[in-house]
């Protein structure tokens, strides 16, 4: 097979090991650099992103060039329009080749679809592959070849496609591993590219990366559980598996003082690590397991691999689901929307303990807790009357781990307006508190004014005013709330 001078095209693939593409590439290329591009569509932090997103996406680029510098080769970092920049490049250093990873959001879809149309007019070859979903979604349908829409068929098939697809006797998924060494362009090519219109700087620290560091205003990078880059992924997964947090995982993951969870989310949403090596590491806990429990932990901590490739395939079949709810009876909910009390809940002064620790912990931290997300949501949506699109948006703008799938899968279920056979599903914040932070270790940590109150008066939220120190009185309350989204959710129906 003739081999070809080749751009590889990094998006949600931030790594260099397992990534299918990049391997692809570097085993038919001749010569091969890659490329990274800073989209501005996606660096949108009034919709698309947030300072914490973009500070993870920045630190794991610095070491993505670094690792490319390694392999023989480099990684050049545009920024500006894909659509004529990729053709720009490939003009620049007369490539044959392009490969990328897919990705599966709207926007996406429709810029990759005119970037190849603009590309096969210049006669350049495309590769493309799916690297970020361990079952491809045409692979996994009803017996009636549609998508699925709830999540608990979905889950037996698609472990149903892995467990008879195993290539290896551990129950593993095959790696793909790049080649040591990728041989990159000569000097003289590298400096006809220096001295192009391309927005970006070719030394191993990007101007543009820099510039997106430095005018960042995130700068609690210590409290963030999600570590950028691809060998702080790696670490991640594996203290994980080795400290023997997997194995007690079924309980602790809603015990949100414990640090109980991988905290891989944002490192799989921008793909500092594969969904296969953390597939993988699963399967060594198994092995290593001792007892039902363990075995029920590791297991449940694999359908929520299964839960993010359920919210993508939702989102890959049902596109329409980023602008509005599934149940398009909510077109018609009539929200009451009061900003003072979407103010209240964005900056945890609702007077509500549990609410505001997790809304100051995500403040804080770029990130919160799963549990307490349901928590929050479900908050805003059946107590507060506000549209969850509202709560969709803020949290894409705050999120280190922001994805649209995800984001989206997440607060539609929360507001029931989404694939769930179950509707009406509504949290009482106390019960929540009471059941997973019973000592108030969570609420204490992240309310410090509140430090010296009592659990029982924590837990309930009923503090006198001598003991509230500026904390703001409930401004709502929750069973008078509640009967009042329920009638206005008989209303619609």
């Amino acid at each position: 097979m003739k081999k070809f001078r080749s751009i590889f095209w990094h998006r949600r693939d931030l790594r260099i090991e397992d990534n299918i593409g990049l391997f692809e590439a570097s085993k038919n290329s001749k010569n091969l650099i890659g490329v990274y591009v800073l989209d501005p569509n996606l660096l949108n932090l009034n919709r698309t992103t947030s300072e914490a997103k973009n500070w993870f996406l920045a630190k794991s680029l610095l070491e993505l060039q670094k690792n490319w510098v390694r392999r023989g080769s480099r990684l050049l970092i545009l920024n500006g329009d894909p659509i004529k920049l990729i053709s720009k490049l490939a003009d620049l250093i007369k490539a044959e080749c392009i490969y990328w990873n897919d990705n599966i959001e709207p926007y996406e879809i429709n810029r990759d679809r005119l970037i190849k149309e603009h590309l096969s007019k210049e006669k350049i070859k495309i590769y493309t592959f799916l690297d970020q979903l361990i079952v491809k979604p045409n692979d996994i349908k009803t017996n009636d070849d549609k998508p699925y829409k709830v999540y608990g068929p979905f889950y037996r098939k698609w472990i149903d496609i892995i467990t008879k697809s195993n290539i290896s006797m551990n129950n593993s998924i095959k790696i793909s591993r790049t080649s040591k060494k990728i041989r990159g362009l000569n000097e003289r090519e590298l400096s006809s590219i220096k001295g192009s219109e391309l927005n970006y700087c070719i030394s191993r620290e990007s101007k543009s990366v820099y510039d997106l560091l430095t005018s960042n205003r995130f700068n609690n990078t210590n409290l963030c559980p999600c570590k950028p880059g691809e060998s702080e992924s790696i670490n991640q997964l594996n203290f994980f598996i080795n400290s023997g947090s997997i194995n007690s995982y079924n309980q602790a993951r809603d015990v949100p003082s414990l640090e109980s969870t991988s905290n891989l989310s944002a490192a799989l949403s921008l793909g500092t690590i594969s969904c296969r090596a953390v597939w993988n590491g699963a399967q060594v806990s198994k092995n290593m397991a001792n007892n039902e429990y363990q075995l029920n932990s590791i297991d449940t901590w694999i359908k929520e691999l299964a839960w993010r490739e359920f919210y993508q395939n939702a989102l890959i079949n049902f596109p329409e689901l980023e602008n509005g709810p599934y149940r398009e009876k909510w077109l018609k909910f009539p929200w009451q929307n009061k900003p003072d009390w979407f103010k209240a809940w964005e900056n945890g002064l609702t007077g509500i303990p549990i609410i505001d620790a997790a809304m100051r912990q995500l403040k804080n931290s770029g990130w919160m807790h799963n549990r307490c997300r349901m928590i929050v949501a479900s908050f805003l949506v059946k107590d507060l009357l506000i549209n969850w699109k509202w709560g969709e948006l803020f949290f894409m703008k705050s999120l280190v781990d922001g994805d649209l799938a995800s984001n989206n899968g997440g607060w539609q279920w929360s507001a029931s307006s989404g694939m769930d056979p179950k509707p009406m599903r509504i949290f009482n914040p106390s019960r929540q508190a009471a059941k997973f932070d019973e000592n108030c270790d969570y609420i204490r940590k992240w309310i410090p004014e509140l430090a010296h109150v009592s659990t029982p008066n924590l837990l309930s939220g009923e503090i006198i005013s001598a003991e509230r120190k500026g904390y703001p009185s409930p401004i709502i309350n929750h069973k008078n709330q509640t009967s009042i989204f329920k009638e206005l959710y008989s209303s619609i129906n």
